[in-house]
């Protein structure tokens, strides 16, 4: 008898795991979900700001193409006295502005921290002026406050102290725009009161039982349990305090006076770029600004080691 022999199929290949197949449709979908930010980022952010560092090097006015220079923008910079100008007026700004609206907000959100009767109105009442502060009615209100004869004028000369106005007087042109950035805290005084209310309160209980007072209480306990709170604070508001626009533009028609007194760096930013047409200049103004934020943020996260407690930290 003669033996069939076994017809060979071949074995069917083998098909992607299901759950694989189902990783390619979820890795597809997220992509594109993320095309729109990712066509904002490329187009809107990282576009410009490419551009931008190339004319930095460059001598451009809007009108004709750029010109490659090198680093003369830069070496320019710090020949020009009003740059100089502008930068010790936005340093002064960020030192004495910023702690002081800090202080302000951490207060603020430790009374508002106990339960009281209205707790919800005086919250939302506190934390208004950080919603309408950046506008330009605010700054354009701020300068009739503090102009001559205005409300603050009057105020103070009730009570036999002649300042005349604060507009117009160059020593006292930075106390009202520190007073102006001080009004704004309720931003950072929410994210105090959210951090206030993490810090158990048996801490408390325990040092009221040891005799600590409230001094101690919040050098002991509040400080380094709202450390991290803290820190966030501080460098947001002083990246922001660098940023400082608006109510310059405003309140000095766009000039910077009396006496440069208000010419802050983004304003004189501003002027250079838009006023004088010096693109490159301005660019490169700008990118100088990044690098010594970048530093100084580099700075606070270095020094934050030795301040900064975080939960179940060993220090």
């Amino acid at each position: 008898m003669t033996q069939t022999q076994p017809v060979s199929r071949r074995s069917p290949a083998p098909s992607l795991p299901r759950k694989s197949r189902q990783r390619g449709v979820d890795t597809r979908a997220g992509y594109t979900f993320l095309l729109p930010w990712m066509l904002g980022f490329f187009a809107l952010t990282a576009g410009p700001m490419i551009a931008s560092l190339y004319l930095s090097f460059t001598n451009y006015n809007l009108f004709e193409p750029p010109k490659w220079i090198g680093l003369d923008n830069y070496l320019s910079l710090f020949q020009d006295e009003r740059f100089m100008q502008s930068v010790g007026v936005t340093v002064s700004y960020v030192v004495f502005g910023t702690p002081l609206k800090l202080a302000a907000a951490l207060a603020v959100a430790m009374l508002l921290n106990s339960k009281r009767k209205g707790q919800g109105f005086y919250r939302s009442a506190f934390y208004a002026p950080s919603l309408i502060g950046a506008s330009v009615s605010i700054a354009i209100v701020w300068k009739a406050m503090f102009g001559d004869a205005g409300p603050v004028d009057q105020g103070l000369s009730f009570f036999g102290i002649n300042l005349g106005g604060w507009v117009g007087n160059p020593s006292m042109t930075m106390p009202m725009f520190v007073l102006l950035t001080v009004w704004q805290f309720g931003a950072p005084m929410v994210i105090f009161l959210a951090g206030l209310k993490q810090i158990p309160g048996e801490l408390y209980e325990a040092a009221s039982m040891d005799g600590a007072g409230p001094i101690r209480k919040f050098f002991n306990i509040t400080w380094p349990m709202l450390s991290p709170v803290i820190f966030f604070n501080l460098l947001m508001e002083t990246i922001h305090a660098f940023q400082i626009f608006n109510s310059a533009y405003i309140i000095s028609n766009g000039e910077g006076g009396p006496a440069g007194s208000t010419l802050f760096y983004t304003l004189y930013l501003y002027l250079r770029g838009f006023s004088d047409f010096r693109m490159g200049y301005a660019s490169a103004m700008a990118w100088l600004l990044l690098i010594v934020v970048g530093i100084l943020t580099l700075i606070i996260f270095r020094t934050s080691k030795s301040w900064v407690h975080y939960s179940g930290d060993s220090k």
